[in-house]
C-alpha cells in the first residue's frame, strides 16, 4: 500500500513532522486520505520570536513585485501540480478538487467555483489593492513615506504578521488573506480541521511563484494554539459561529468573521413583481450550498410572504443530493454529521414555536436530513415566519435555509438588525437613502443583485489594507 501523504507543520516555511498527528478522512466512507502534523502553543510562541526575519524577506520585494508574484501564484493554484506534504507527493488541480470534495462534502462544481474566486483575487490584486487603499501609490509603502494627492503621506505596519484561524466550510474564505502577502505581511495560518488543502496549496503556489517560503506559517493546532496565534500576531482573522467569535467582538486587533445574517428586502414599489426576482432570491439562498456568510438567510417583504415562501419552496424543496462530480450539484455534504444533526434539531425545535411553517416540507417528499452514498446532507428549508420575533426568523445555518417574513417597509430597518450583505429590491429613493444611512449593513446591493455578488475592491467585511497599515502624520527636515 502506498504511503499516505503527510502534511507537515510549516514553521515559517520549514517543514516539521510532529509526533502528534491527525487524520483527514473521506466524509463518505471514513477512508484516511492524509495525516497532518500538529503542534502546541509553545512551538508557535517560539517561532514568533523569528517573525522579524519573515517580514524582512518580504521587504526585499516591492509591493509591485509581490503583486506580480501573487498573479503567478494564482495560475499555479488554479492549474498547477504542486507539492503535497513532505513525502514526495504532488497534487494536480484535478486531484485537489477531488480530495477537497471528499473531505469537505462540497461537490466538484462548487470547489471549482471557489478556486475561480481565489484565482481572480490573486490575478487582479492590483485592482483589489487600488480599491482597498483608495488609489494610493503603493510605492509609498515601499519607501515608508511619499507625496500624493498634494499632501505628505506616511504609513507603518500595524503588526508583525497576520494570524488566521480558518474554518472548514468554504475554500473561498482564504481569498480574504491573500492581499497580506503583497502588503509585506507574513501569514500564520491555523487551518480548519477538515480543510488543510486550500491554505496549504495556496502556500505552495506562492512559493512556486517566488515568494519567500519563510513568509508562511502553517500550524495545525488545538484551541490553545489558536489563541496563541490570535494573541501574538498583532492582527488576526477568526472564523466561526457566534459563540466562537463573541469573545473577540470588541478587540480591534482581531477581525471577526462569524454569521452574516444576510438578507433580501423587497420594497413596496417592487413587491407586485416579486415573481420576477425568484431566481435571484433562490440563488442567494442556495449558491455554494448555502455555506457562505453572504448567503441570504431571510427574505423580508411588505406583503405576499406566504406566496413567496411557497414559490421558493417549490423551486428549492425538491433539490436532492447528487454524486459529487455532478456538474448540476446544489447540495454539500457534511464532513461532520453531528453538525447536520444539530442543524436539523435546531430547525425542528424552532418549528415548535407557533407562527412558523416549513414551506418546503410538502415539496421535499422526504426528510430534511438524508444519507446519500455514505454522505450526510440537509435539503433546503424555507420557513414562513409570521413575525421577526419568531426564533427562526433571523437564523443562519450551513445549508440552504431562509425565512420569509412580512414586515411593513417603514419598519424593516428597525427589525433586521446587523446584516453582512443586504440586497434591497427597490427604486424608492427615500428608502434607498434610508438604507444607505443604516449603519448595520456592511454591503448593500440595490436592485435584483444576489447577496452572493461581491466586488474584490469593495470588501464586504473588513479592509485588509487599513487593517495591516496605518497612516501617520509626518514632517521631515532632513
Amino acid at each position: 500500500m502506498p504511503e499516505l501523504p503527510h502534511i507537515p507543520v510549516l514553521r515559517l516555511g520549514r517543514p516539521y513532522e510532529s509526533l502528534d498527528q491527525s487524520e483527514v478522512k473521506n466524509h463518505r466512507n471514513g477512508e484516511v486520505l492524509a495525516k497532518v502534523s500538529s503542534v502546541n502553543a509553545g512551538i508557535i510562541r517560539k517561532d514568533f520570536r523569528k517573525i522579524d526575519s519573515a517580514r524582512a524577506a518580504l521587504n526585499k520585494h516591492s509591493v509591485a513585485e509581490l503583486i506580480e508574484l501573487s498573479a503567478k501564484a494564482g495560475e499555479h493554484f488554479l492549474n498547477g501540480t504542486l507539492p503535497l506534504g513532505d513525502k514526495g507527493h504532488t497534487q494536480s488541480a484535478a486531484q485537489y478538487i477531488e480530495t477537497l470534495s471528499l473531505t469537505s462534502g462540497l461537490p466538484h462544481v462548487m470547489v471549482k467555483r471557489n478556486m475561480t474566486k481565489i484565482h481572480f483575487a490573486l490575478t487582479h490584486l492590483k485592482n483589489v489593492l487600488n480599491g482597498l487603499s483608495r488609489g494610493l501609490d503603493l510605492s509609498i509603502i515601499d519607501q515608508g513615506m511619499g507625496e500624493q494627492f498634494g499632501t505628505k503621506l506616511a504609513f507603518f505596519p500595524t503588526s508583525k504578521a497576520l494570524g488566521l484561524v480558518m474554518p472548514s466550510n468554504s475554500p473561498a474564505v482564504n481569498s480574504l488573506w491573500l492581499p497580506a502577502i503583497a502588503l509585506k505581511t507574513p501569514v500564520i495560518i491555523k487551518p480548519g480541521r477538515e480543510e488543510p488543502w486550500t491554505p496549504y496549496r495556496l502556500i505552495q503556489a506562492f512559493i512556486a511563484a517566488g515568494v519567500p517560503a519563510e513568509a508562511f506559517g502553517f500550524y495545525p493546532t488545538d484551541h490553545e494554539g489558536a489563541g496563541e496565534i490570535l494573541r501574538t500576531s498583532g492582527r488576526a482573522l477568526i472564523f466561526g459561529d457566534k459563540n466562537t467569535t463573541a469573545q473577540y467582538a470588541n478587540n480591534p486587533a482581531v477581525q471577526v468573521h462569524g454569521p452574516g445574517w444576510s438578507k433580501i428586502l423587497i420594497g413596496n414599489d417592487c413587491i407586485e413583481h416579486w415573481r420576477d426576482y425568484l431566481d435571484v432570491i433562490a440563488g442567494a439562498i442556495s449558491d455554494n450550498g448555502g455555506r457562505s456568510c453572504i448567503n441570504a438567510s431571510a427574505v423580508v417583504v411588505p406583503k405576499y410572504a406566504a406566496e413567496i415562501a411557497d414559490a421558493l419552496a417549490l423551486k428549492l424543496g425538491p433539490v436532492e443530493p447528487t454524486a459529487p462530480d455532478d456538474e448540476t450539484a446544489k447540495l454539500s455534504g457534511f464532513a461532520n454529521p453531528k453538525m447536520a444533526e444539530f442543524i436539523e434539531g435546531s430547525i425542528e425545535e424552532g418549528l415548535k414555536t407557533p407562527g412558523a411553517v416549513d414551506a418546503t416540507a410538502k415539496y421535499r417528499k422526504g426528510p430534511r436530513k438524508v444519507e446519500f452514498e455514505g454522505g450526510t446532507y440537509l435539503r433546503p428549508t424555507i420557513v414562513h415566519c409570521e413575525s421577526f420575533e419568531h426564533p427562526l426568523a433571523n437564523k443562519e445555518f450551513l445549508c440552504p435555509y431562509a425565512s420569509v417574513v412580512e414586515v411593513p417597509q417603514d419598519q424593516m430597518l428597525e427589525k433586521i438588525g446587523y446584516s453582512l450583505a443586504v440586497t434591497a429590491i427597490t427604486k424608492d429613493e427615500k428608502f434607498i437613502t434610508d438604507l444607505m444611512a443604516f449603519p448595520e449593513i456592511e454591503r448593500l446591493n440595490i436592485g435584483p443583485v444576489s447577496t452572493m455578488a461581491i466586488s474584490w475592491d469593495q470588501p464586504h467585511e473588513g479592509n485588509m489594507f487599513e487593517f495591516l497599515w496605518k497612516r501617520r502624520s509626518i514632517e521631515r527636515a532632513w
